[in-house]
């Protein structure tokens, strides 16, 4: 994608969708938190049935903590690698109550030292929760990034950094949903669905993909 083709890339995509959100349910930074740490290997879908169930009976650290890994276990168990996930929110809320009075901290290294997050699940949070211009580069991110030539690279994490680079500032705030929707819905993994693509004249991608 050359670096003229980008803006309109990107205001295309805000045309159509001027506010994106994430399709995770929360109504605070925790809850947030935990669900992008529950979402790991998992659906959207498959995370918001449990939340549902698990934050009217606990959405802070403390009553998390309150409820104990197996009563915790009990409302995520539908979801991959439950077991594990409920360790690693267990000791993130032992952290936040000790650490951080319960609270969500603000900062990227606060948040990678805390069990199960990792760089992905912390921009997740400082995009959504505070409002920073990061890229959270899952699997359609970075799928995306390559396919359209808009941000190739081998890892996630040059694909992040190339993003960052190549993305106009009046963009980066909501890039990140707006490019994970179109992965999600139209530059699917198999076989993209050029044909109703809005961004395809900017998309390196060939062939297109004709209509089935």
């Amino acid at each position: 994608m050359k670096k003229n083709e980008i803006e309109p890339f990107f205001a295309t995509l805000q045309a159509a969708n001027p506010e994106p959100e994430t399709e995770l349910e929360y109504a605070t930074p925790f809850e947030l938190l935990a669900a992008v740490l529950l979402s790991a290997q998992a659906t959207d879908v498959g995370v918001n049935k449990a939340t549902r169930k698990l934050f009217p009976v606990a959405n802070t650290p403390q009553a998390i903590l309150d409820l104990g890994i197996e009563g915790l276990e009990g409302y995520i168990k539908t979801i991959g690698l439950y077991r594990s996930k409920a360790k690693h929110l267990m000791e993130a809320c032992r952290m936040l109550v000790d650490l951080h009075g319960g609270e969500v901290p603000k900062t990227r290294a606060e948040l990678e030292a805390l069990p199960g997050v990792g760089r992905k699940t912390a921009n997740v949070v400082l995009n959504v929760a505070f409002g920073e211009p990061t890229m959270a580069v899952d699997t359609h991110i970075f799928r995306v990034g390559n396919r359209t030539g808009l941000a190739p690279g081998k890892t996630p994490l040059e694909v992040e950094q190339k993003l960052m680079k190549r993305v106009p500032a009046e963009f980066r705030l909501h890039a990140h949903h707006w490019l994970i929707l179109h992965g999600r819905y139209v530059c699917v993994a198999r076989k993209p669905m050029c044909w109703k693509c809005a961004v395809a004249p900017y998309c390196d991608y060939k062939p297109k993909t004709p209509a089935p």
